[in-house]
């Protein structure tokens, strides 16, 4: 039986979604760019105490849009671009591969029957999700 890419991707939703897993991806750039566009334009209306304003106002908008913006893990998994989800599906593959199944029903259940199965893919998720992502996991209990 050929290994799905959809199928492993379910698998992992459903581990995540089990754990109520979070992630919320640091958005850094973002808040640079309110950061210096803030400033800037109060640099322009005020001159230099503009300027100064601009940057202030500029910093606590682009930390506060850049905060706590956290998104469920399954949510985040499915809208990887099939590069990622092809990355990802190596990984879990070889977690896997020993397993007999047919589809991701049958995966998930001898999957979920295993707790040591689940803490491997779990680590190998959250190691993916900080590392490649960089961001930020939180478990909802």
């Amino acid at each position: 039986m050929p290994v799905v890419v959809e199928d492993v991707m379910r698998l992992l939703c459903s581990i995540s979604e089990e754990r109520k897993m979070k992630a919320a991806v640091k958005h850094s750039g973002k808040g640079a760019l309110v950061t210096g566009t803030v400033a800037f334009v109060g640099g322009l209306v005020g001159g230099p105490p503009g300027l100064a304003v601009g940057g202030a106002v500029g910093g606590l908008l682009g930390a506060w849009m850049t905060s706590g913006q956290f998104k469920p893990i399954p949510q985040i998994l499915m809208e990887l671009p099939p590069a990622e989800q092809q990355k990802l599906f190596n990984e879990a593959t070889a977690i896997v591969r020993h397993l007999d199944w047919t589809d991701a029903v049958q995966l998930t259940a001898l999957v979920m029957g295993s707790e040591a199965l689940q803490r491997q893919l779990l680590a190998m998720l959250v190691g993916y999700v900080t590392k490649e992502l960089r961001a930020e996991v939180r478990y909802d209990d």
